[in-house]
């Protein structure tokens, strides 16, 4: 049957505190409906509808560039109200899945098996053993081991709440029947709200079978509703992330202290250290080392590289055999050609570093191309920025540029040039040659360094009105 997915997300989440809609809050660094959309790509849906409430042109902003339906809920009465206002854009010979947006860690395979029981005469749910299913409405069976009821916590008596299989909300019905069952929900309960799981129970009634398909885990069916549950996932998510590196073969030297935020690829006898964060899409080539502290965004690192300790890349390209920091940054557009080294303090922005190139110690290269085998020293800055317009520099092969040194852009040194130390460049540097500009020392005889007044002689000149008064004098 064609697949119709409907997102839950219109809840304000008033115990998250936040002036933030609670889908939007961030997991691993990006928002929990950000996690529950990337499942439901996975699935070939016809159609996503997005549910949004609180918040909402927020919430449509932060996804604007995803094919979706959206349908407001403009007044939350319960989650059976919230499935109708999406239920006008969803044909009859449809299957409808429900998910809800602050559920961020379900997997693709897990709904694809409950998707396996829905058919045109059943519906299939999604439970969970819990240990302790308090805030849980309860799936009900019948002595055959037939799902016949969802009741909510608070519409459950004693017997019912001894029940430890929980409902999570996640649900698959075929779109005719579920269009019928809820148009005959009621709000006559605890919270009078219309529920969805109310439709269990129609759905007996109407001769359907009902599947109740266990989660295999109980983290991908938490949901979020305050900070604590938030920080918890968060765990959860790094754990299971950290669980998929070591299968792959990567050595973490502590799993608990790396955050993985995003799709990391990663080649053979790989090495991440402590305290390490991975975000975005990061590729790892064989026997990298990540030193302590670093973090990498949306960064590829070739082969037999290291990363000293506490380094920052974003949108940056390394290449094989360099070696980066300690303390270095490499801002979008920083591209390192084998052999390439970057020492501590050293910033990279939108600047490449050709063949075995090196810039140590305390420089910053903006907007440069630097060719094979150059030697930038200590304390040199690419000054490519005049207050509206950014400008290239070009440090061609083989140049050496002496330590203090800034070079104006736009401006270009040649092959095999030499800077001199000190030097403020502004015209072209001739190849082959030693170019250098500074201003001529002196030393003057006779000068002595000013000295501090002592306590009397201050004292005299401020009552002669020589000096202002001390304002921190007592």
């Amino acid at each position: 049957m064609p697949l119709s997915i409907v997102i839950l997300a219109a809840g304000q989440g008033k115990r998250m505190r936040s002036d933030r809609p609670k889908v939007l809050q961030p997991l691993a660094g990006r928002p929990l409906l950000g996690h529950v959309l990337d499942a439901a790509a996975e699935l070939g849906a016809d159609a996503i509808h997005v549910v949004y409430g609180h918040g909402g042109e927020a919430v449509r902003d932060a996804f604007a560039g995803r094919p979706l339906g959206w349908a407001l809920q403009a007044e939350q009465h319960g989650t059976g109200h919230a499935v109708m206002q999406a239920m006008p854009a969803i044909p009859d010979d449809h299957q409808v899945l429900v998910l809800y947006g602050d559920v961020p860690l379900v997997r693709p395979r897990t709904l694809e098996a409950l998707l396996a029981r829905a058919g045109e005469r059943s519906l299939a749910l999604l439970s969970v053993m819990l240990e302790d299913p308090s805030g849980y409405g309860r799936v009900l069976r019948d002595n055959a081991g037939n799902v016949y009821r969802i009741v909510e916590q608070k519409d459950a008596n004693r017997k019912e709440l001894s029940v430890r299989e929980a409902n999570t909300g996640l649900l698959a019905a075929p779109a005719a029947a579920l269009r019928r069952w809820l148009a005959g929900l009621s709000n006559d309960n605890a919270q009078a709200e219309y529920y969805l799981t109310d439709v269990v129970a129609l759905a007996v009634r109407d001769g359907f079978k009902v599947e109740a398909v266990v989660a295999p885990t109980v983290a991908e069916v938490l949901g979020v509703n305050d900070r604590a549950q938030l920080a918890a996932l968060e765990g959860e998510y790094r754990r299971l992330r950290t669980a998929e590196l070591l299968a792959a073969g990567v050595t973490l030297l502590d799993p608990a202290r790396v955050d993985v935020r995003g799709p990391v690829r990663c080649g053979r006898d790989v090495v991440i250290d402590v305290n390490v964060v991975l975000e975005g899409e990061v590729e790892l080539g064989d026997r990298v080392v990540v030193g302590p502290g670093c973090v990498l965004r949306d960064v590829t690192v070739g082969a037999d590289t290291v990363l000293h300790p506490y380094c920052v890349a974003q949108d940056a390209a390394i290449g094989e055999r360099c070696s980066v920091g300690p303390y270095a940054r490499l801002r979008p557009g920083a591209r390192l050609l084998a052999g390439a080294h970057v020492g501590n303090f050293v910033e990279l922005k939108n600047a490449t570093l050709g063949e075995g190139s090196k810039a140590n110690h305390l420089t910053y290269l903006g907007d440069t191309t630097v060719g094979r085998e150059v030697n930038v020293g200590a304390g040199t800055i690419t000054c490519n920025y005049d207050g509206a317009n950014k400008w290239p520099t070009v440090i061609e092969d083989g140049a050496f540029i002496g330590s203090g040194s800034m070079l104006v852009a736009p401006v270009t040194v040649g092959r095999g040039a030499t800077i001199g130390a000190g030097s403020t460049i502004t015209r072209p540097a001739p190849r082959g040659a030693l170019t250098l500009e500074r201003s001529r020392q002196q030393t003057l005889a006779g000068w002595e360094r000013p000295k501090k007044a002592d306590a009397e002689a201050r004292s005299q000149q401020i009552e002669r009105g020589r000096l202002p008064p001390d304002p921190d004098a007592s």
